[in-house]
């Protein structure tokens, strides 16, 4: 056989990437396929599981069709999930009970308040994450308990339940294999980090049986092949399996303590490689584990912020101010600043560091002199600061300094948002040349678990910078601003009325 190719799958929250990397490391085929966003009431965000599956498939076909490929030329596949995004299927025959329930998802919010007044302690301290519904625990349960005779089924055995990972690969395995790795398991809310297990006094706490979760395998390793009946006529194994910020992590091979990335999606994550110890947050971030490689463990602290992209969407489909994403960085430019304005997106509550799920999106600071422009601005600037807020707590929580951030997602094209975000953190951003990291992460485990990289250094080889911001603001103007940032953020918290 010649060239190698290995393909890396980003099953993402608003559409699935497939990328093909030939041995170069470099891009030989790409597709990429949105899927539809159900809204059935506020706060209440779903995907149809079977919809996402064949996205994937499609996906996959574009990215081959690019590479001029067929699939049995591929050497092993990675998946990399969106995390907390879960849900329930029989597993006779094959159907979700219950659409798949998205981590913005809202409606388990007045019971997590009550479990969290209850069992936060105990939940936090064994599993890393602060008791919240943006986590899988409470969303499984929900659709056990509202779907008829769910409950009845999986105490059955009947019922399968995981995140999306697991139902991928239990799809492609044509329903052979039913795995999640530990960094998706430790995103659940029901993972103990410490004993590297399943919870069993959490799962009775929150009251699921345990027979629906799958099996916790290393991120990288064999999880099973393709079934060719299923998935192009091809036998393939796949080898890494991952929650998508670890992914980017390992795609930016962030590999020694203090290596930091942040993913501009529809959200914007940042993760700190923390080494092999969990690093427990006094403010409000989360401990997680990235990756298990032969049973060895990688920790991370993980600030989340829930709207990023999903802002300058929000500006194009909601307030109609823009065509499309591309062109806020030519009107942010076209304005010396932001005229004073400040934009909180806080649309289904705020994350780290404030862990506010009654707060909402307030735009402050408007005068008769305010355009469009301004807003715009504010709008790249708010997803700048929440991560620079973010940064700041994950340098206290440490006590690991931070010389550069490597960036990723799709926003890191715009050069005005890159360049703020340097100047407002105070460091150097570095963007690679690949900035779809999460596809390329988990690539990279599926060659490792292969045995095709031989050690991480070998994996660090191949990440390839495109460009550096530095920042180029006095520590005056940026203490102005984050000062102006965080009373805008006092003005959101709390806005809707607990019921």
């Amino acid at each position: 056989m010649g060239n190698k190719y290995y393909l890396g799958i980003d099953q993402g929250t608003t559409g699935t990437t497939a990328l093909i990397f030939d041995e170069e490391w470099d891009i030989c085929g790409k597709g990429y396929v949105e899927h539809t966003q159900y809204y059935p009431k506020p706060g209440w965000v779903e995907h149809n599981p079977i919809e996402i599956w064949e996205k994937v498939k499609e996906s996959v076909a574009l990215a081959l069709k690019k590479a001029g490929l067929k699939a049995t030329d591929l050497r092993a596949l990675g998946i990399a999930n969106q995390g907390e995004t879960c849900m329930a299927w029989n597993k006779n025959t094959g159907e979700p009970i219950y659409n798949a329930i998205v981590w913005q998802d809202r409606r388990t919010a007045n019971e997590s308040d009550k479990l969290k007044e209850k069992y936060g302690d105990i939940i936090t301290g064994k599993t890393g994450v602060p008791v919240d519904s943006y986590f899988s625990a409470l969303k499984i349960k929900w659709i056990l308990n509202n779907t008829k005779d769910a409950l009845i089924e999986a105490e059955k055995g009947n019922i399968l339940a995981g995140t999306l990972d697991t139902w991928l690969i239990w799809k492609m395995t044509g329903g052979k294999v039913f795995v999640t790795d530990y960094s998706t398991a430790s995103r659940t809310m029901l993972y103990n980090i410490h004993n590297k297990q399943w919870d069993n006094e959490i799962i009775d706490i929150i009251g699921i049986p345990k027979a629906v979760l799958p099996e916790i395998m290393n991120s990288s390793g064999t999880f099973g092949n393709t079934s060719p009946s299923v998935f192009f006529d091809a036998d393939i194994p796949i080898t890494g399996s991952i929650v998508d910020q670890a992914a980017a992590l390992f795609g930016q091979a962030c590999f020694k303590e203090g290596t930091v990335k942040t993913t501009y999606g529809t959200g914007c994550f940042m993760l700190m490689n923390t080494g092999d110890r969990p690093v427990q947050s006094k403010n409000g971030l989360v401990t997680t584990v990235v990756w298990g490689i032969d049973k060895n463990f990688t920790y991370a602290l993980d600030a989340g912020v829930y709207i990023a992209g999903a802002a300058v969407q929000w500006l194009r489909d909601g307030l109609k101010i823009i065509n499309n994403a591309a062109e806020t960085e030519a009107m942010a430019k076209s304005v010396s600043d932001s005229g004073g304005v400040y934009f909180v997106p806080a649309f289904s509550g705020l994350a780290a560091p404030y862990w506010d799920q009654y707060a909402r999106g307030t735009l402050l600071g408007i005068t008769g002199g305010t355009k469009r422009e301004h807003i715009v601005r504010a709008t790249l600037e708010a997803i700048a600061f929440q991560v620079a807020e973010n940064m700041e707590i994950m340098k206290k929580d440490s006590g690991i300094s931070i010389d550069v951030m490597r960036v990723d997602g799709g926003a890191v094209v715009n050069e005005f948002l890159m360049q703020f975000q340097a100047d407002i953190l105070g460091i150097p951003v570095d963007v690679p040349k690949i900035h779809e990291t999460t596809a390329m992460g988990v690539a990279f485990l599926s060659a490792f678990g292969i045995g095709d990289f031989n050690s991480l250094d070998a994996v660090s080889q191949k990440w390839k910078l495109r460009k550096r911001y530095l920042p180029s603001i006095s520590d005056d103007e940026r203490k102005s601003l984050m000062k102006g940032w965080k009373k805008a953020v006092k003005r959101s918290l709390n806005w809707i009325e607990k019921e």
